[in-house]
């Protein structure tokens, strides 16, 4: 061969082999880029120690992952392969999510970019994922130049027959002059209130009462927008609206709760980045100006709002506006014991527009019905004379004869009114309030005009998150169960998790929240939500350990609840089993350790005399208290038992091998002294009254020898036959219910209480026409009207803790392993059902169950996300062949039956996508 030839030849096979190669060498980039609880690139960042999280694609040359690669940089450009702020270099590791970064130490405002390749299970690297990024906020008190301002507002009032303190909502302004071109602006603003705000008369975001609810006495949350598109050359406004919010505003049913509260304040710094790279920075101070003589006279949480259309001032965050007779603002220095932090979860949006489907005119009025139980305002496009009032109410049912059922609204007014400026259309909705409502009722308008559906629509407003998992059956009523936790979940996930979005309360009740955590972190991607309120629980909890009722506390009665303040143990460890991230086990370990001390004052002998609400809201007490029957310090020494459980298996997570050991001698102990106690030697209730709910806690929190286990079964169960196979557990017993027959094999048993049409009832709501969760099991009934407790807020999440149960067990979505890194498929079909289906969204990608049950065939139809394994479980004749996918089945790479009883085949599954038919 010559040298000519020779050339040609290797240069022909060179070529050959990186065409093969290029072919060969790659397989498709991770998707779905997070970091920490869940953000995408997000603006206003608050974690400098983020985590990294992705998902593998859905494609046939990808199962598993075996390494993995971050890099992550202070530009764009020096991505992937000059990544300055670390570079995690190839691990080993099927990891892929909340990897810890473990580069540079980062700043407040700076900018982030990462990227993500893995290798998958054939050892064949990923391209490189899209770039993602974030952007840190302001980080400490010290970043900022400005000073808090408003107007002094507070003045004596009386609303309704309530004496109050009102603020009225102020306007808050400041002109200024750029002589050079802007490259980038950034507005970090917050408010001692909650906040509207405007740049040269366009709003800066669709934000719903920013910045949200927190301990204000000691963090106050902040929010980042990016308004480079509303700086201009030349003269700029920026306008401020203020009103009381959370942070003013009367919160609580009685006056004593109320404090004597500061006038509602903001705080914003304008940083512009100019194209030559100097700096600007624009900030509140004292050379500002405010008016009260603005059009919003009133704006309360509980009340309403009131709003004068003649006292609007047009182009008011104009440059054109001339703000002479406007006051100076005053001004403040921070404190800097009030932390100022960036918002760490999303703030509330109008997520969802319902239009009316009936009116009806009553008394010269119109009422129009949503047909949906819903939280947030009404659109209103309303013809209206000059000078009247709209009068705007709101109700969540309405009485037999047609009349608003306010009475469960206690003296929250929940009112709005409007004063028309002018004849025509009038288009408004409120801006500082938020309502619990199905029904609106107008009066005042043009009574020349006949009301028409379109003068209302509602605007469901929530935290802004996304479904996270979805859930339908064969049975309507099992589905309408499903949409009232949803829209029960929706109403109550205001910024924070309250216990009804309608009355004069709406707080984050920590008993409520406990229970219905992993039913909310099933249907909404929620992590981010519940994190950040966990840092008001820490904020919140007492130097003694204490946990308040309420989150934030606004009490402040130095009061604790057993079932209640366990809030600070079992949420983490809930949210840790479903996401697989240690971290919220680290941010909470010390509150919870704290929490189990406080457990052990309260206890003589590990024997709790802790008091609270006990089982609340028990249905048919025979004592005839909101608490129920079942003794408080039974309940209190069992949360005890669990708590420090819980505590213990954090600790065994975190490596902590002595704290674990101490934790689950202290757990055992106390599951003795409560045996001992509260049980006799064949596993009955002695010395207290026995209930559905005792047996519960004693079996769901594994309190008992195996040797009275059986027994307080079949004691649980005659309890439940007694009350002719309904339940009668309040808050703390219904979320166990489900989880104590399921695991001793009273499948039949737990679908009879589910499917139970009579009061006490899931099914017993809907019967009576329930869009959401009711407070009671009664709250109201066709035959006998509404409860006559005051306390019956029809919007209360607690009870949709059967969820969790429906999505787990019928439809058999569950984690086995933290983070659903190993997922059970094991659904539990019976009568009435014949078909069920549910999807979730897990860290590694979706996984769905749905089964149908047709001639005796059963057939399950399930998809596994990449990146984890499954047990399948499903029942079956096993004396009759099986199908995988329209063949008879047969183990290969993907699927491998591992266990055969005979009523069910068990097989351990990688990921893909399999449908199993079996005879039934």
């Amino acid at each position: 061969m010559n040298l000519k030839s020779s050339f040609y030849s290797v240069t022909f096979l060179t070529i050959l082999c990186l065409f093969v190669s290029c072919k060969e060498q790659y397989v498709s980039k991770s998707e779905v880029l997070i970091v920490s609880e869940g953000f995408k690139n997000p603006l206003g960042f608050y974690d400098v120690t983020p985590t990294f999280s992705w998902q593998l694609p859905v494609v046939d040359a990808v199962k598993n992952q075996k390494a993995y690669q971050i890099v992550v940089a202070s530009s764009e450009a020096l991505l992937p392969n000059n990544a300055d702020l670390w570079d995690s270099n190839k691990q080993e590791s099927s990891q892929s999510t909340f990897i810890q970064y473990a580069g540079k130490a980062l700043n407040s405002r700076q900018k982030v970019y990462w990227q993500v390749k893995y290798w998958n299970q054939d050892n064949v690297a990923s391209e490189w994922s899209a770039i993602n990024s974030f952007e840190l906020g302001l980080l400490n008190n010290n970043d900022w130049q400005a000073k808090w301002i408003g107007l002094p507002t507070k003045e004596e009032g009386v609303i309704g027959s309530q004496e109050n303190i009102i603020h009225r909502p102020q306007y808050l302004r400041k002109g200024f002059e750029l002589t050079k071109n802007v490259a980038s602006a950034r507005l970090y603003i917050t408010a001692k209130g909650v906040f509207d705000v405007a740049i040269n008369g366009q709003d800066v975001s669709d934000d719903v009462m920013p910045p949200g609810y927190t301990p204000y006495k000691k963090r106050i949350e902040t929010i980042t927008y990016d308004v480079s598109n509303l700086i201009n050359s030349g003269k700029n406004t920026i306008g401020v609206e203020v009103a009381a919010g959370w942070h003013s505003g009367r919160l609580g049913w009685m006056k004593s709760f109320w404090s004597d509260t500061e006038s509602p304040k903001i705080i914003c710094q304008l940083e512009l980045t100019m194209e030559d790279g100097s700096k600007e920075i624009i900030v509140s101070d004292a050379s500002w100006k405010g008016t009260t003589n603005g059009p919003i006279r009133l704006s309360e949480i509980y009340d309403g709002e009131t709003y004068d259309a003649n006292l609007e001032i047009p182009a008011w965050t104009t440059n054109t506006f001339d703000d002479k007779n406007w006051k100076p603002v005053n001004a403040f220095d921070i404190i800097n014991d009030i932390k100022l932090e960036p918002k760490r979860h999303t703030t509330v949006k109008s997520k969802i527009t319902l239009e009316t489907k009936e009116v009806v005119e009553k008394d010269g009025a119109a009422i129009f019905d949503l047909q949906q139980n819903m939280v947030g305002v009404p659109l209103l496009k309303v013809p209206m004379k000059k000078g009247e009032t709209l009068k705007i109410r709101f109700a969540e049912m309405l009485s037999p004869d047609g009349t608003f059922y306010t009475d469960n609204y206690r003296s929250a007014q929940s009112t709005d009114y409007y004063t028309a400026s002018e004849d025509g259309v009038v288009e408004w909705m409120p801006k500082f309030t938020f309502h619990g409502f199905r029904y609106v009722e107008l009066s005042g308008f043009d009574a020349s005009k006949s009301p028409s559906k379109d003068w209302v629509t509602g605007l469901v407003q929530y935290s802004d998150f996304e479904e996270n998992g979805t859930f339908t059956s064969s049975h309507e009523k099992l589905n309408q169960l499903q949409s009232n936790i949803v829209w029960g979940l929706r109403g109550n996930f205001f910024d924070i998790p309250t216990d009804c979005p309608q009355r004069d309360e709406r707080m984050g009740w920590t008993g409520d929240a406990q229970v219905f955590g992993p039913t909310a972190m099933f249907n909404a991607n929620v992590y981010k939500f519940w994190a950040s309120w966990l840092q008001s629980v820490r904020e919140s909890q007492y130097d003694n350990g204490g946990i308040p009722w309420v989150v934030p506390d606004v009490l402040y009665n130095n009061k604790v609840s057993a079932g209640w303040g366990d809030v600070c143990t079992i949420i983490p460890w809930k949210i840790y089993y479903r996401t697989g991230d240690k971290r919220i086990l680290e941010e909470n370990y010390e509150t919870m350790k704290g929490w189990v001390a406080y457990h052990e004052t309260s206890s003589k002998d590990f024997i709790s005399s802790m008091g609270g609400f006990a089982d609340w809201l028990q249905p048919l007490p025979a004592n005839g208290d909101n608490k129920g029957d079942t003794s408080h310090s039974l309940i209190g020494t069992a949360f005890f038992a669990h708590s420090a459980k819980l505590t213990a298996q954090t600790a065994q997570a975190l490596g902590k091998t002595e704290d674990y050991n101490t934790y689950n001698q202290l757990y055992k102990n106390v599951a003795n002294a409560f045996a001992e106690k509260f049980f006799d030697e064949k596993g009955k209730i002695k010395d207290v009254a026995e209930t559905q709910t005792s047996y519960l806690l004693a079996l769901a929190f594994d309190l008992l020898p195996e040797a009275k286990q059986a027994n307080a079964k079949q004691y649980l169960l005659e309890k439940i036959n007694e009350a002719d196979n309904h339940l009668r557990t309040g808050f703390l017993g219904t979320p166990l219910l489900s989880e104590v027959l399921d695991e001793t094999g009273e499948i039949d048993l737990m679908y009879k209480l589910l499917f139970n049409e009579t009061y006490p009832s899931w099914f017993y709501s809907i019967n009576q026409g329930a869009t959401t969760i009711w407070e009671r099991w009664n709250s109201y009934s066709k035959e006998e009207g509404f409860n006559p407790m005051n306390m019956n807020s029809l919007n209360h999440y607690a009870y949709g803790a059967i969820g969790e149960w429906m999505y787990e067990r019928i439809a058999g979505i569950a984690p086995l392993e933290p983070g659903y890194k190993k997922i059970s498929i094991a659904p539990q079909p019976n009568a009435p059902l014949n078909a069920a289906s549910a999807s979730y969204e897990t860290p590694y990608g979706k996984v769905t169950s749905s089964w149908k049950i047709e001639n005796n065939t059963f057939q399950l139809e399930t998809t596994i996300p990449p990146n984890t394994t499954a047990v399948i479980s499903i029942p079956a004749n096993t004396s009759e062949a099986l199908l995988l996918n329209g063949e008879t089945f047969k183990d290969n790479e993907h699927i491998k039956l591992t266990k055969t009883t005979a009523n069910s085949f068990e097989f351990l599954a990688q990921p893909g996508t399999y449908i199993l038919v079996s005879k039934f």
